[in-house]
């Protein structure tokens, strides 16, 4: 758990932080723990031993729920990334790992991509986190 410093703009009117290169942008804990995560989470039969695995402190549901968010939000990232940066690689970790030669992919992705970290998805970048969970006016019966 880290708490990042921040300051206010006052001619721009907004906040900024000096996140270091090693923190997931938006969640707790460090880049290499999430990677470490969606990696355990490939390498197990289900997402739900992955999940009791990796959290085995709280609930199923809550778990899965832990899991999936940082599994989405690393496909996002690997997907844009792998359109805008590299050409013949897969968007996942282990093609990654494999082209750049390096076991820490998500922390040379986004020194790799720093021109586009305002509009990536979180952990990597530093755009707003998906507003899935939310219905808007376009989709309402009324």
């Amino acid at each position: 758990y880290c708490l990042v410093p921040r300051w206010y703009c006052p001619s721009a009117h907004k906040t900024i932080s000096l996140l270091p290169d090693f923190l997931a942008s938006r969640f707790p804990g460090t880049l290499d723990e999430i990677e470490q995560a969606v990696n355990t989470a490939g390498s197990c039969k289900s997402q739900e031993e992955a999940a009791f695995v990796l959290r085995p402190e709280i609930s199923l549901p809550s778990g899965l729920r832990w899991l999936r968010r940082r599994i989405q939000y690393v496909k996002e990232a690997l997907t844009i990334l792998a359109g805008l940066l590299v050409t013949e690689c897969a968007p996942d970790l282990e093609s990654f790992r494999n082209k750049f030669r390096t076991n820490r992919v998500l922390i040379k992705l986004r020194e790799m991509g720093r021109e586009y970290l305002p509009s990536m998805p979180p952990i990597v970048g530093f755009g707003p986190r998906s507003g899935k969970r939310y219905c808007h006016l376009g989709f309402s019966n009324n």
